[in-house]
């Protein structure tokens, strides 16, 4: 068995194990006594987590920096970047308007019935800011060394790329600076093979400690909903490999192989950020140069979140329907709008869905207290838009790869 596939297979063992544990757990134990079985369990995903976040910022400060420096000037970037950011702007804009399709077609809110909680109550997560003064200050960094400590994605991007058009322009010095960079990149690479072979515990814990809390009845109660959400998402996959397929043609199947591991362990975790280190190698094995493995991928990360988009629209009118509120198309689109500007650059920000979807139902006077319908389910459905972020930026840097000439066979 490959090495690579070994490790799918016990991702897949850690998944079952940790619902069976789960369901026992939930079925003999107390609500009140259950957290002290389930802590524990917890520390597995938690401490994973953590150790992926330490690889992923330095791993962007220097691929990144390694890929503008290796396009070689400023109108390289700029047309790669135009092409880059056109497909995500195009892929973010179809995972919205499939969201507002499916959830005006399906009727989820009507069709559940739900008991509302009180439209004056009080959410338990806080509205995103939609001013353009607090995006950009989560655009542009006061300090690199504060954005790496807080893993700001985006922030990192900024810097990177100022730092790789620099040392490109420097002429010879700046090779030896790219050289070594390079080496560094690498073996942060090689750092990542060790973190990723405790990938099936975190997997084991993560599933054991939320089957334990919420039990399999939650699925019952939310099936309607869990079932048109996942239905979606899948229809979100086939559109991005058929889209990709138009330009990399049957090699798309080849990278549907390739990203199925880390799709699976940004499933199992809940974050596709814990596959961000193995997408980045798959993708470079599928074919892709690592100039543009190292610009487009990070990009993605912070522009391109394909299913946390199609969930925004998906949840927000949810809600708007559970309370009986009718939204025209006109007022759908410009929530669409609105979700579209808000949503970029929130890679990294806990629960960050959640937090732009409360400030947008804020704007379109949608009771905000609407969000305790789906905090009990939001683990389980990040677990599907989290694998489909990891879908859309991997067929995003495979596509920009062939248009650049950039995909080896």
């Amino acid at each position: 068995m490959k090495k690579g596939s070994r490790l799918t297979t016990y991702i897949v063992i850690a998944l079952v194990a940790g619902i069976i544990l789960g369901f026992i757990l939930n079925r003999n134990i107390e609500p009140a006594r259950l957290s002290k079985y389930t802590e524990p369990f917890e520390l597995l995903p938690d401490v994973f987590l953590r150790l992926i976040k330490m690889i992923v910022a330095p791993l962007v400060f220097f691929t990144l920096v390694v890929g503008v420096a290796k396009l070689g000037d400023l109108k390289s970037v700029g047309r790669i970047g135009a092409k880059t950011l056109l497909w995500f702007f195009s892929a973010s804009f179809v995972s919205l308007f499939l969201g507002m399709i499916l959830v005006n077609l399906f009727k989820p809110g009507v069709a559940m019935h739900l008991p509302l909680p009180a439209a004056n109550a009080a959410s338990t997560v806080a509205g995103s800011s939609l001013s353009l003064k607090e995006f950009l200050h989560h655009v542009f960094p006061t300090s690199v060394a504060d954005a790496m400590a807080r893993n700001e994605i985006l922030q990192i991007v900024v810097f990177s790329l100022f730092f790789g058009v620099a040392t490109a322009s420097m002429g010879e010095p700046g090779k030896s600076v790219i050289k070594v960079f390079d080496t560094i990149a690498h073996i942060i690479l090689k750092v990542t093979g060790y973190v990723m072979k405790l990938a099936p515990l975190a997997v084991f814990g993560a599933m054991t400690a939320i089957i334990a809390k919420q039990g399999l009845g939650i699925l019952k109660t939310y099936s309607i909903l869990i079932a048109e959400f996942y239905l979606g998402l899948l229809i979100l996959w086939f559109i991005l490999f058929a889209a990709g397929s138009i330009f990399i043609k049957k090699r798309i199947f080849e990278l549907f192989r390739r990203i199925r591991e880390p799709t699976l362990l940004a499933f199992s975790t809940s974050t596709s950020e814990a596959a961000f280190p193995k997408v980045m190698l798959e993708l470079e094995r599928f074919g892709c140069r690592d100039k543009i493995v190292s610009f487009v991928l990070p990009l993605g990360y912070s522009f391109n979140l394909d299913g946390s988009m199609m969930y925004m629209t998906f949840a927000s009118l949810f809600i708007a329907q559970s309370y009986g509120i009718h939204l025209d198309f006109g007022t759908q689109l410009s929530m669409l709008l609105v979700l579209m500007l808000t949503s970029k650059g929130i890679a990294g920000v806990p629960r960050a869905a959640l937090v732009v979807i409360a400030g947008t139902l804020s704007t379109f006077n949608i009771p905000e207290a609407g969000l305790a319908l789906l905090l009990g389910i939001d683990p389980l459905l990040d677990m599907g838009r989290s694998a489909t972020n990891v879908v859309g930026n991997s067929v995003a840097t495979a596509v920009v790869s062939k248009w650049e000439g950039a995909l080896e066979n």
